[in-house]
C-alpha cells in the first residue's frame, strides 16, 4: 500500500503510511509514518533551516525505532531527480555522494526511506571544506541530572558570546543538549574542531565542577562533557527539529536563553512542537544573519596550547562486552555483574562506560569497568569478553566504501 502526496508542485509516494513508527506517544496510540510526514511538513521552515543545501547521512530505521538504525551515506541511485547529491571525500581515501535537501518534499522522501531523524553535515554543498557551523553538544555523564546540563549550557553561550560569536541553544531529544553558532566558511574542519574543543577547555575553567573537556569518560568524574569532536569532518548531528528515537517521540527543540533555564526535554515532542510553532514561530529563525569569525577562539587556543592528555594507564580499566545493540551491551553487565557481586556495589555511576562506537553503516556498543573505586586486592581481573560482536565481520566493503 502507499500514497501519492502533492507538496510545493511536487509529487512524493509514501509507502506503507500506516507504519507504526512510535508505539503510543502520549494520547496517541501511536505515531505511523504518515504522521511523521505531517510533522515534518508542519515545520518545514524551521526543519530545512537546519538541513537545506547541506548534504546529509540517511539514517534509516528499516525496522522501527526498537532497532539500531542504519547509516546509509550514499543517496539511493533510484530517487527523484529533484534530490541533489553532493560528493563528499574523506581522509581515508573513499567518497559518498549524500542526499542535499532544498524543500518540503526532499523531507517528506526521506522520512519514507525510514529516516526519523535528520542528519546534516555542517556545510553546505557548495563548500564541502569549510563549515559553517560550529558545534556544541552537552552530553551528560552518568548521574548528572538535567539542571546541570542547562547551567553549563550558560557557561558555553558566555565563551561563545566572549568570543564574538551568537549561540543558539535546542534540546538534543535525546540525555544532552547543543548549542549552534553560525560561522563564515573561512576555516577548515581541523580548525573548526580546534576552535570547539577550545570552547570545551575554557568552559571547563570556568566550572570545573560542571563541565569537562576531557576525552577520556574515565577522567571526566560525574560531569557535562562538552564534545567538541561533533566538528570532525565525518561527523553529523541530530538538526533542529528532528524527532528522535524515543519513546515519547521527542523532538530536537530550539529554544530562546530566556526559554533554557525551566525548559524540561519531555515537553517537546512530536505532539507538542508543531502547535508550539505555528504560536510562536522559530527561535532561530534569524540565525544566518549571526555569522561570526573563529579568529578570537583560534587566538586563545594558540595562548592555551596543547591539551593535556592523561597519564598512559592513569585508570585501571577491563572490557566487559562487545555487542551489536545497547540492549545486549546492559544485558552483558549484568552477567558480568553477576559473576563478581561485590566489585559491582562499590562501582560509582561513572565507572561504568558504556561506549557507542561507529561501524560500517551503524553504531556497536563496548563496555568497559573503571575499577579505580574497588580495593586494588578485590579488583577482577580481566577476562574473556563476556560478548565478542564486530561490526566488521563479513562485511565486503572495509577498505572500499564508507
Amino acid at each position: 500500500m502507499a500514497d501519492s502526496m502533492k507538496i510545493g508542485g511536487r509529487q512524493v509516494t509514501i509507502s506503507h503510511p500506516d507504519k507504526v513508527v512510535f508505539p503510543a506517544v502520549g494520547e496517541r496510540a501511536a505515531v505511523t509514518k504518515a504522521d511523521l510526514v505531517s510533522y515534518y511538513l508542519a515545520v518545514a521552515d524551521g526543519a530545512l533551516r537546519g538541513v537545506a543545501d547541506r548534504p546529509m547521512i540517511l539514517k534509516r530505521f528499516v525496522k522501527g525505532i526498537a532497532e539500531e538504525a542504519i547509516f546509509q551515506k550514499r543517496a539511493p541511485e533510484k530517487r527523484p531527480d529533484w534530490i541533489e547529491v553532493a560528493e563528499l571525500r574523506y581522509a581515508r581515501g573513499t567518497s559518498a555522494k549524500e542526499a542535499v535537501l532544498h524543500e518540503p518534499a526532499g523531507l517528506a522522501w526521506a522520512i519514507n526511506l525510514g529516516c526519523v531523524d535528520l542528519n546534516p553535515h555542517p556545510v553546505r554543498s557548495g563548500d564541502l571544506d569549510h563549515p559553517d557551523e560550529l558545534r556544541i553538544d552537552l552530553d551528560p555523564m552518568p548521574g548528572v541530572d538535567w539542571p546541570q546540563i542547562l547551567d553549563v549550557a550558560q557557561v558555553a553561550r558566555e565563551v561563545l558570546e566572549d568570543h564574538g560569536l551568537t549561540a543558539w541553544p535546542k534540546t538534543s531529544g535525546s540525555r544532552g543538549f547543543h548549542i549552534y553558532a553560525r560561522i563564515a566558511p573561512h576555516w577548515p574542519f581541523k580548525q573548526v574542531r580546534l576552535a570547539a574543543e577550545t570552547v570545551a577547555r575554557e568552559v571547563q575553567r570556568r566550572a570545573p565542577d560542571l563541565a569537562s573537556s576531557l576525552w577520556w569518560k574515565e577522567e571526566r568524574g560525574q560531569r557535562v562533557f562538552v564534545d567538541f569532536n561533533q566538528n570532525a569532518k565525518d561527523r553529523t548531528v541530530a538538526s533542529a527539529y528532528s524527532v528522535r528515537a524515543t519513546a515519547d517521540a521527542r523532538v530536537s527543540t530550539p529554544l530562546t536563553w530566556d526559554e533554557v533555564p525551566g525548559c524540561r526535554a519531555e515537553e517537546f515532542t512530536i505532539l507538542t512542537v508543531p502547535a508550539r510553532v505555528a504560536e510562536r514561530g522559530d527561535p532561530w529563525e534569524s540565525m544566518d544573519d549571526a555569522v561570526g569569525s573563529l579568529d578570537p577562539l583560534l587566538a586563545l587556543a594558540e595562548e592555551l596550547g596543547p591539551a593535556e592528555k592523561p597519564p598512559k594507564g592513569s585508570k585501571p580499566l577491563i572490557e566487559v562486552a562487545r555487542t551489536k545493540t545497547r540492549d545486549e551491551a546492559m544485558a552483558a553487565l549484568d552477567v558480568w555483574r553477576a559473576r563478581h557481586p561485590e566489585a559491582a556495589t562499590a562501582l560509582q555511576p561513572t565507572d561504568i562506560l558504556v561506549d557507542g562506537m561507529r561501524g560500517p553503516s551503524s553504531i556497536w556498543y563496548r563496555i568497559r569497568i573503571n575499577l579505580e573505586h574497588i580495593p586494588e586486592d578485590q579488583r577482577p581481573a580481566q577476562e574473556e569478553l563476556v560478548a565478542d560482536y564486530s561490526p566488521w565481520e563479513g562485511y565486503s566493503g572495509r577498505q572500499g566504501r564508507p
